[in-house]
């Protein structure tokens, strides 16, 4: 049910858990292995994309969703380049995107 209280919750701890998640990509940007930047993305965004679509409600909010996934594909694709420090950047827009849907709740 759409409406359950408890499912917003889930969600919204999915969201924590994505945060968490990412703040472990700078370290491995850093150390160059991208093999567990882009790991670790495949591993928990296909739970993030769903809370994110499933929590976001109005126009605004919608568009931030958006801006966070093009940011994580951005991420995801640096580290397919190898390319640090736009890998770097593009996680804290990712980060700061996340910050930003997670406060319009």
């Amino acid at each position: 049910n759409p409406s359950d209280p408890e499912l917003a919750l889930r969600k919204k701890a999915i969201l924590t858990e994505t945060k968490k998640r990412l703040g472990l990509l700078p370290k491995y940007i850093s150390r160059k292995e991208w093999f567990n930047v882009i790991d670790e993305l495949n591993r928990y965004m296909y739970e993030t994309r769903g809370a994110v679509r499933n929590l976001a409600q109005t126009p605004e909010q919608k568009k931030i969703a958006g801006d966070f996934f093009k940011s994580i594909e951005e991420v995801t694709l640096q580290a397919t380049l190898k390319n640090q420090d736009k890998c770097a950047a593009a996680v804290d827009a990712s980060i700061k995107n996340l910050d930003t849907f997670s406060a319009s709740l």
